[in-house]
């Protein structure tokens, strides 16, 4: 018998257009799939994330099977199983005997630094393929990044546009403009039509990893039932093309807004699969942007959309193994307040903060602009350790890997890596939120009080935080006009905003905020 070739896939490469599947024999290849409890405690991830990605990657064996691949599933509870990449590789090598070891890139540096141990481990070749399903390699990235002081990803995304040809037309984009993002800031009202994403009733498989997750869990974060994600590739393209037909329209008009008891507006809900390997995200692209050319989706919906796929995702993942592995303990400002418990139990008296980690805690889902500009926006004014705030990231969502949520948490949310990503802090005072939702309303404090007792916290942080840190942001060009407006303020005045920013820290600290 011939030997075979040893494939690890994993959790996050749950397509049949892996690289490291192409070009190989299946009656010669052995693929390894492995359940083990270092990558589900590594960080307290949201039972509801494991439970997804378990469940996915059972039906993915499955799916593999059907098509012919003979494939090595070890489960959590296997009373075998190692608990680790290593280790159940090595189980595998013995079971198998393989001639070579044969995977795809991880997305992650530390699962990277495993596999690459593998080869003098077991004397053996390893062969690490590229992850043909992004559209920009390392190489690529690393190219155009040469010689940029700051890495900006307006020009990286148009890049993407002409290689990929989305919304072009011929040289220039559709509708004589890169992006339309100025258009897509409206607020959302309750009367508006909110579609819903696809629910996926779960399968006898799926309740089985459910019932796992539970008894391994039972302490663990957040809801875990119902259960709403798809786990196979033909589920994830029906909430394809539930997106598209209902929410896509009008994506792009209120992709920024927030509204209480509204847990997705106009979202697709589609990064998980897209992250974990049910849907291919060029794929995503071109459905969207069929959309747009058979005239049932407007440009700035279809472009807002694409940029998030081709511009943020491509470019974040670049930005990361650019700069890995320095980049994980960037802390610019040296912020080292703890994480505030309330991030775990959404017990505060902020209604925005509770509504956005509520629904975290329940769905393992919030979008962009509630992680960013509520949470992120809190943790960077108030001076939160951001690597405390990156591992909350990493936990608490079920589309969180660490080459797309560290870069996206660390430069873009918390400006940790100084601007090279960001070209200003996303700081901003408790108007932000009032104008982007309906939070305001009923909360405990008042977000027209500027400095009172009952004064909303972001508003005297928002300023607290610029002046605590004008050594280093005061050159920043765009935020010449906020520091202005500071140095025409009162002396009173300007005591008022850090006194009362000083109240509400000692609040935080004292659990009462």
């Amino acid at each position: 018998m011939t030997r075979p070739v040893l494939i690890p896939i994993l959790g996050d490469q749950l397509s049949f257009s892996l690289s490291a599947l192409q070009d190989v024999d299946k009656s010669d290849a052995r693929l390894l799939m492995m359940e083990v409890a270092q990558e589900t405690t590594y960080v307290p991830h949201h039972r509801k994330k494991i439970a997804f990605i378990l469940a996915a990657m059972r039906h993915h064996a499955a799916a593999l099977r059907d098509a012919g691949w003979q494939v090595d599933y070890v489960e959590l509870d296997d009373p075998d199983n190692t608990g680790s990449f290593g280790g159940e590789i090595g189980r595998a090598v013995t079971r198998h005997d393989p001639l070579r070891i044969r995977v795809t890139e991880p997305g992650e540096w530390r699962v990277l630094e495993i596999l690459r141990g593998l080869e003098a481990e077991h004397n053996l070749p390893l062969d690490i393929l590229p992850d043909s399903r992004f559209l920009c390699s390392h190489k690529e990235f690393a190219s155009w990044a040469e010689g940029r002081k700051q890495l900006r990803m307006e020009y990286f995304y148009r890049e993407m546009r002409r290689k990929t040809g989305l919304l072009m037309e011929g040289d220039e984009p559709a509708g004589g403009r890169w992006n339309f993002d100025s258009e897509n800031r409206k607020p959302a009202d309750t009367d508006l039509f909110m579609p819903r994403p696809l629910d996926v009733e779960p399968d006898a498989t799926t309740r089985a990893v459910l019932e796992l997750v539970e008894a391994r869990f039972p302490d663990g974060f957040g809801t875990l039932t119902p259960f709403r994600f798809a786990v196979t590739t033909e589920d994830a393209e029906k909430a394809l093309e539930r997106f598209i037909d209902e929410a896509l329209p009008r994506f792009g008009d209120y992709q920024d807004a927030m509204l209480t008891g509204e847990k997705y507006l106009y979202h697709s809900v589609l990064s998980p699969y897209i992250n974990a390997g049910l849907l291919d995200p060029l794929h995503v692209c071109r459905k969207a942007e069929q959309a747009f050319l058979d005239g049932d989706v407007p440009l700035n919906s279809a472009e807002g959309f694409i940029r998030q796929i081709i511009g943020w995702r491509e470019y974040v993942r670049g930005i990361y193994w650019l700069k890995m592995p320095d980049y994980a303990g960037a802390n610019h400002f040296g912020a080292s307040r703890p994480l505030p418990d309330f991030y775990w139990s959404a017990e505060t008296k902020m209604a925005c903060l509770r509504e956005v980690v509520g629904q975290t805690r329940d769905e393992a889902y919030a979008h962009h602009i509630q992680r960013l500009m509520v949470t992120g926006n809190f943790a960077l004014i108030a001076g939160i350790d951001p690597h405390q705030v990156h591992e909350w990231y990493l936990s608490v969502y079920a589309d969180a890997f660490e080459w797309v949520e560290l870069p996206n948490t660390v430069g873009m949310s918390q400006f940790a890596d100084g601007g090279l990503l960001a070209s200003k802090p996303y700081a901003a005072s408790g108007n932000y939120i009032n104008k982007m939702s309906d939070h305001c309303r009923n909360c405990a404090y008042d977000v027209k009080d500027r400095t009172g007792e009952n004064a909303c916290p972001f508003n005297a942080l928002y300023w607290d935080f610029l002046i605590r840190n004008r050594e280093k942001l005061g050159a920043n060009p765009r935020l010449a006009q906020p520091y202005r407006t500071w140095d025409r303020m009162s002396a009173d005045t300007r005591k008022d905003y850090l006194n009362a920013a000083a109240r509400s820290l000692k609040r935080l600290e004292a659990g009462t905020l």
